[in-house]
């Protein structure tokens, strides 16, 4: 099975739900750690006052998300479609490699339950014990895209 690359399609959907700050920032949720910037990006390196150019977070992105691809290429051992590739990337890149590795939506797709693994995109919508509207949001584009017909 070759190694899949994210799409465009994919990145699109990373940077819109992510955004993009220069500032570092604290989890929106928890109010504390992790402190997050540029798209995404989490690390010992991002703390409070810490600031980075635009293409300081665009250098990090490329590499979150070459990170979480070749995650996803280890973990997932059927064929995929671009769109299932790359919701499984975004998937990994919000929630995290440990939360992909013990779901049951990996589970499901490694068995070739496509269509079973699409339902529990939404079942991770929960933060510090909540519903919170745009994790759902952002679920619910992943299920779309996993469920798209591209190849």
């Amino acid at each position: 099975m070759a190694n899949m690359v994210y799409s465009q399609d994919g990145l699109k959907l990373t940077e819109m739900f992510e955004g993009l700050r220069l500032d570092a920032y604290p989890d929106p949720v928890s109010g504390g750690e992790p402190w997050t910037i540029g798209y995404g990006h989490t690390g010992p390196e991002v703390r409070k006052g810490v600031v980075w150019t635009k293409v300081h977070c665009e250098d990090a992105l490329r590499a979150d998300i070459q990170r979480f691809s070749d995650h996803v290429n280890s973990v997932v051992h059927v064929e995929l479609t671009q769109g299932e590739f790359d919701a499984l990337v975004d998937f990994a890149f919000n929630c995290g490699t440990r939360n992909l590795d013990s779901s049951t939506l990996l589970k499901m797709v490694n068995a070739g339950e496509f269509q079973q693994a699409a339902q529990q995109f939404e079942r991770w919508d929960h933060a510090c014990g909540r519903v919170v509207a745009g994790l759902l949001k952002r679920r619910i584009a992943e299920r779309n895209e996993f469920e798209s017909p591209n190849v």
